[in-house]
């Protein structure tokens, strides 16, 4: 499949987003994508969640409901009026399937033109997107497209989610093969525990043979929570959790790093000998 390359061109135009895409489904992509919108809105930052393609959704009388663009609004504490929730969730299907399928039972197709609409309109307004993705890097949307040309044409930088167990080694490494071939950039990995039990030798030795043989920075690692419905009815106590959890604070430098009307020039200057920690900014 011949994907464009526009990624090649998040190294030199600062995108004011991230993508959060995963090994798999289930993995915990909203979840991390929320753990990261409550850190950038502690340090400031008027960021928001967009979900391009969402599946799975519940019936109201106001339409289908996006559960995990739900998930992140209200982890973080964010109302958006019902036109912005169009712009940050524009597909969204019944059943509980891939994308592509999903859009053939409801007789639609999804324009890849059409999200990156979307998107522009919430980077024009927010100081930063946190876009989630549906399944995995490859994850069919229909027309012979996949979830990766929706991340090429956005151009944002990539932090992608894993499993800790067993096969992460391999899931995480083909999917950071795909990434940069398509030219996207890669923030690091995220990995989440999604099942109950304490981390062994095997989980140990992943994170370090994925940050070594991937050549990315292991991000964070979201420990299980039984009852991460009931923290999120705070937006403080989640914000909290997540700050404490998921270290991002090294790889976006803030405000002067991602503010999308602030120039390279005006960033603050740096001494000769001095090189970025932030793997945003640092590829620009």
């Amino acid at each position: 499949m011949n994907h464009p390359t526009q990624g090649h061109a998040a190294k030199h135009v600062r995108i004011p987003a991230v993508f959060v895409t995963g090994t798999d489904t289930c993995v915990g992509k909203t979840t991390v994508s929320a753990a990261i919108l409550a850190i950038l809105r502690a340090k400031g930052l008027d960021a928001v969640p967009m979900k391009p393609v969402q599946t799975g959704c519940r019936a109201s009388r106001a339409g289908l409901v996006a559960p995990d663009l739900e998930f992140c609004l209200d982890a973080c504490g964010i109302h958006p009026s019902p036109a912005e929730k169009t712009d940050m969730a524009p597909y969204r299907f019944r059943p509980a399937c891939s994308p592509h399928l999903a859009a053939r039972l409801a007789g639609r197709a999804v324009s890849i033109g059409l999200v990156a609409r979307h998107f522009a309109r919430l980077t024009e307004r927010h100081d930063f997107v946190v876009v989630e993705g549906a399944g995995g890097v490859m994850v069919p949307i229909g027309g012979g497209k996949t979830m990766l040309d929706i991340m090429t044409r956005l151009a944002a930088p990539v932090i992608l989610v894993a499993r800790p167990g067993l096969g992460a080694i391999n899931h995480c490494l083909l999917s950071l093969f795909t990434l940069r071939q398509s030219g996207l950039d890669v923030l690091g990995v995220v990995f989440n525990h999604a099942q109950p039990g304490r981390p062994g030798y095997i989980e140990r030795n992943n994170r370090i043979t994925v940050e070594r043989s991937g050549h990315v920075p292991v991000m964070g690692s979201l420990p299980y929570l039984p009852h991460l419905d009931k923290l999120t009815r705070s937006p403080q106590a989640f914000s909290r959790w997540a700050c404490r959890n998921l270290k991002i604070g090294e790889n976006f430098c803030g405000e002067d790093c991602i503010r999308r009307d602030a120039p390279r020039s005006a960033r603050r200057p740096r001494r000769k000998e001095q090189t970025s920690s932030c793997l945003s900014c640092s590829s620009w």
